[in-house]
């Protein structure tokens, strides 16, 4: 282990000794090793070394456990997805409102179920990413305030948000089993758009139209407190790709296309410090001039600038979910798009991707991906990609 290693990793442990009052989940640093994923000039590092890897997303991991604390076949689809070579998941730790109602209520109750999870994890040696607030901008409810509330830092919302994300990091910051952190689910998508009003609340104002403002402000507060904790885990914004008329979204509010340059402006604003990555998402199912970038001929050209741009800032690229849905009988073609885009983003040099999504019976199926269905293809393929990510960060440090 280096020299900067072993000095985080002594600085993580007096950093959780000193911790007043807190339990955290996970005995120690296991033999000096930082837990988790953590980079350093855009290079990710797991166990002191490059890493670089293709996961899936579980979005019902958690939740599953969360509903009916007796239900676990997503705890045995996690050990088959370690079983089969997928080295990290994604998933949701609450979907709506309600899905806090057992942590504000009785918090020991709401541990005791998440604890199963990370326990599954650690024995199956899969990563976790939890993504706190998959539907953010009806957090704010919980707080009895408008959705604006999540641009100051003073407000409830960000009160309840420090609660809540201080509470989870600080359990869990020494196990082995989670891989980094993050903040929701696109909210990028949500933010400064010119037909604002069709996405209030029932009996909402313009006090909950999100801007770019409050999202800046909102993800650079997360960040704060997971770092008040956790010193060294990789964050994530968990954006997609900026919308193609995103920078003109915000100059104004039109849907004109951005240029190259405005792309790049637009995710150096969302992914504030500080958090460290460059989040987007990536899908196949429409053309990329229409969907992602009016500038971008393909993936392969959308992703070259993307990466130019973290080797720039200095941070690693995370596609926090990629994919496409499988459309009747042709899954032929699905699988060649599918095969067309990991290319894309290995070609690239992206750090972390995770294909969406595993094991989701409501988005089944089109989407869902399952050992015994006809998108289980996807599994092999991201496992072999996997491995062949990881040995290229390996041969990099070599």
């Amino acid at each position: 282990m280096n020299v900067r290693n072993r000095v985080v990793a002594c600085l993580f442990l007096v950093a959780a000794i000193a911790a007043k009052g807190a339990e955290p989940y996970g005995a120690a640093v296991i033999d000096g090793r930082i837990p988790g994923l953590w980079q350093t000039n855009g290079v990710v590092f797991y166990q002191g070394r490059p890493y670089r890897g293709v996961g899936a997303n579980y979005f019902e991991l958690f939740l599953r456990v969360l509903h009916e604390p007796t239900n676990h076949t997503s705890l045995e689809g996690l050990d088959q997805l370690g079983r089969a070579g997928i080295p990290f998941v994604r998933f949701a730790v609450a979907y709506d409102n309600a899905d806090w109602r057992l942590f504000l209520d009785n918090r020991n109750e709401f541990f005791r179920r998440l604890d199963v999870v990370v326990q599954e994890a650690e024995r199956a040696k899969v990563g976790l990413i939890p993504s706190f607030f998959w539907r953010f901008e009806s957090f704010p409810e919980l707080s009895k305030e408008p959705r604006e509330q999540w641009g100051n830092p003073h407000s409830k919302t960000c009160a309840l948000m420090r609660q809540i994300v201080g509470a989870i990091v600080e359990r869990y910051k020494l196990s082995p089993g989670l891989w980094a952190w993050e903040f929701g689910n696109e909210p990028n998508l949500q933010v400064d758009l010119p037909n604002a009003a069709q996405f209030r609340k029932p009996g909402g104002t313009e006090h909950d139209d999100l801007t770019s403002v409050i999202m800046v402000s909102m993800l650079r507060e997360f960040a704060r407190e997971v770092r008040r904790h956790d010193p060294h885990r990789l964050l994530i914004a968990g954006h997609s790709h900026p919308r193609a008329s995103a920078w003109h979204n915000t100059a104004e509010k039109s849907w004109r296309p951005d240029s190259q340059d405005q792309t790049l402006e637009i995710l150096r604003r969302d992914n504030p410090p500080p958090l460290d990555t460059i989040a987007i998402h990536l899908y196949a199912d429409h053309p990329v001039t229409q969907e992602v970038a009016a500038w971008a001929k393909d993936n392969r050209e959308y992703l070259r600038a993307v990466r130019t741009l973290s080797q720039e800032m200095k941070r690693p690229v995370i596609v926090g979910e990629f994919g496409l849905a499988s459309q009747g009988q042709n899954e032929a073609e699905t699988r060649a798009k599918f095969e067309e885009l990991l290319t894309a983003m290995e070609q690239a040099q992206v750090d972390l991707a995770a294909f969406w999504v595993f094991d989701l019976p409501s988005q089944s199926p089109q989407w869902s991906v399952t050992f015994d269905n006809p998108r289980s293809y996807m599994i092999r393929l991201a496992a072999e990609v996997n491995r062949r990510w990881h040995q290229a960060a390996l041969q990099r440090q070599d």
